[in-house]
C-alpha cells in the first residue's frame, strides 16, 4: 500500500478546487489553460497517487478564475493530528 502523498489539509484544498471546477463545468484541461499550468497538472493534483498540489499563488489565481475568495479553498478550523 502506497504512503499518503498529500496531507489532510492539502487533500481538502484539492477537493474544494475540484468542486469549484466541476461547478463551473471546466474540464481539467480547460482549468490548466486558465491557470497557466501544464495540461496534466490538474489531473495530477486531483490524483491521490501524485504529490502534485496547489500553492498559494495557484489559489490566488483560482479565486480570480472562479470569482470567489481564497478562503473558499481553506478549512475554517485547523487539522489536528
Amino acid at each position: 500500500m502506497a504512503a499518503n502523498l498529500k496531507t489532510d489539509i492539502e487533500a481538502y484544498v484539492i477537493k474544494k478546487v475540484k468542486e469549484k471546477r466541476e461547478e463551473h463545468k471546466f474540464s481539467q484541461s480547460e482549468l490548466a489553460v486558465r491557470l497557466n499550468v501544464s495540461n496534466g497538472f490538474i489531473g495530477q493534483a486531483e490524483s491521490s497517487k501524485s504529490p502534485t498540489k496547489y500553492n498559494l499563488n495557484h489559489l490566488n489565481q483560482l479565486a480570480i478564475i472562479f470569482g470567489c475568495s481564497i478562503k473558499d479553498f481553506i478549512p475554517e478550523e485547523p487539522f489536528k493530528k
